[in-house]
Formats: C-alpha cells, sequence, structure tokens
C-alpha cells in the first residue's frame, strides 16, 4: 500500500536534510470539497523573496487603480541599487526601465533591486492592505530586500553583505540571524501563499488585464530547479516564484496540465547545511510538489 501523500513529501524533506513545509489545493475548488495536502500548512515560514509576489499584486493594483501607470519610467544607477546576483545592480551603467519592465525583472530572474524599487514606490502600507483584503492575516512583509540585507551584516557582524554571505555559508558556524526566523523576518504560511495563488488565478487578487500580467511574469520565471523539476514537461505549464536566502528554499507556483484545474502549490524549507548550491533540497522542492500535484490532479475538464 503507497503511504500517504503527507508521509511520502515528509521522507523526501528528511532525505534531503531539511525541514520542509507545504501546502497544495485545486485552484478555484474550496479545500473542504476537493481536498488539500498539508504538511506543516498553517506554521509561520520565511518568505525570503517569495515576498516579490505580494508586492506585484499590490504594483498591479495600483496600475489597475491609476495610482501608478506601468508605462510611467524611472532612472536606475546600478551604483545605488540593492546589491544582487541578477537584474539591474549588475548592469555597469545606468537605464531608464517602465515600472512594468522592472516588474518583469524582479519577478523572472528575481532582481532584488527592482523589488526594492517597486517597494518604494508602492509604499509597506498598500502591501500591507493588499494583504489584509485578501485575507492573509498570518502574513507580514517587513521590508524589502535591503532591509533584510542589512539585518544580516548586523547579525553575522560583518562589514558588508558579501562578508555576511560568505559567513553565513560556513557549516562549522552555528548561525543564528533573524533571516531565519519568521518572528523576525517576512513571514507567511504555505496555507495564506496557496490562498494567493488561488485569488490570482481566479481574479480576484487583481482585476484583467493585470491579473494577466501577474500570471504571465510568473510563467516566464527562469528558473528551472525546483518545483519545475518534478514536471519536466513542455506541454505542463508551472508558474512560480522562488526564495532563498542562506540555509532557505522556498517556491510556490501553479502547476497546470493540459486540460485540468490548476494546482496551486507552496513549498518552504529550511536546510540543515548552509552551502549556497544545495541541488538535493532544490530537487526536493520539486519532488515532494509532485507527490502533492499528482495526488490532487482532477483528470480532464474539456
Amino acid at each position: 500500500m503507497t503511504p500517504p501523500a503527507a508521509k511520502r513529501i515528509r521522507d523526501v524533506f528528511a532525505d534531503a536534510g531539511c525541514t520542509g513545509w507545504l501546502h497544495a489545493r485545486r485552484v478555484g475548488t474550496p479545500t473542504g470539497d476537493a481536498g488539500d495536502i498539508a504538511v506543516g500548512a498553517d506554521d509561520l515560514v520565511v518568505l525570503a523573496s517569495v515576498y516579490k509576489l505580494p508586492l506585484l499584486v499590490a504594483l498591479c493594483r495600483a496600475f489597475e487603480s491609476g495610482e501608478l501607470s506601468p508605462t510611467a519610467t524611472v532612472r536606475v544607477n546600478p551604483a545605488d541599487c540593492t546589491p544582487g546576483p541578477t537584474g539591474v545592480s549588475t548592469f555597469r551603467d545606468p537605464v531608464v526601465l517602465s515600472w512594468r519592465d522592472l516588474a518583469m525583472s524582479m519577478m523572472t530572474v528575481s532582481d532584488n533591486a527592482a523589488a526594492d524599487l517597486v517597494l518604494g514606490q508602492v509604499g509597506l502600507a498598500s502591501v500591507e492592505r493588499t494583504l489584509s483584503e485578501l485575507g492573509m492575516t498570518s502574513t507580514r512583509i517587513l521590508g524589502g530586500t535591503a532591509d533584510a540585507h542589512r539585518s544580516l551584516v548586523i547579525d553575522a557582524h560583518a562589514h558588508t553583505t558579501a562578508e555576511a554571505f560568505a559567513a553565513l555559508a560556513d557549516n562549522d558556524e552555528a548561525w543564528t540571524v533573524s533571516a531565519y526566523d519568521p518572528s523576525y523576518a517576512s513571514a507567511t504560511t504555505p496555507r495564506e501563499m496557496t490562498s494567493l495563488l488561488d485569488a490570482i488565478w481566479t481574479g480576484r487578487a487583481v482585476p484583467e488585464p493585470q491579473g494577466e500580467f501577474v500570471r504571465h511574469v510568473m510563467s516566464a520565471q527562469i528558473w528551472q530547479h525546483r518545483i519545475r523539476s518534478g514536471f519536466p514537461y513542455s506541454e505542463v505549464d508551472v508558474a512560480g516564484k522562488t526564495g532563498t536566502i542562506g540555509a532557505i528554499r522556498n517556491e510556490v507556483a501553479v502547476v497546470t496540465f493540459p486540460g485540468e484545474i490548476p494546482v496551486a502549490v507552496a513549498v518552504f524549507t529550511r536546510a540543515a547545511r548552509t552551502d549556497p548550491v544545495l541541488p538535493v533540497v532544490d530537487a526536493a522542492i520539486g519532488h515532494a510538489a509532485r507527490i502533492a500535484v499528482t495526488e490532487l490532479r482532477s483528470g480532464r475538464v474539456d
């Protein structure tokens, strides 16, 4: 007899050397009607760069209300940007981008600098209002990537962000940093994140055509090593957002098989090791997502 899905998912996390939390549900269907898969689904977990998804929703609500034009431009000087391995902070020269294109970079390559610029424009109050209106009472965003980096530098007794991340990657040190603690960092629950995904896919989070834009940029995310690794098929759409900081590796996504009801899945992990690259944990996220989605697949509906 095959063990229950939740048990198999816990085993996947244990085999990968990480603690994991997961929630999955069919989009557009009450979880009580179609069931769901839950592994610590109501525990607080660290968002890391997954915070960029509710930030994007708040931005697109500003587009929809007319408070901000998606084609309005901003001049970005890389020298003034939040550091990051991707996006505008890696550029050599100043550039002019629209808010819509900054949002695209923020989501598709997890551009830290773009996210902090967007957050500065939208404001934390707007993001908090969005969370409240969507019933995400356990989710809180305390600031952007620059704020998280400042805390990390202090916690690691470092002088620069690069020094802090280098110290954090040392497995011979037992680091206790606020970035790993959902009591002090931007945090959510897996269940609230699948609720947000459901709201995006059903048009409750932001009206069209902005809702379509959110779904488009999520489908354009370039990272293939987490949830997408569980569904290596060209006909399956995986629209997601990753999050990573030190031992924290996450992704939330909607997985859509042709002609079937999409499945929203949120996976959050904390690894026992702090190596900058941990392929076994990335693969475990995809494996756990595949177990959950397979359990909830509806079969063809057309």
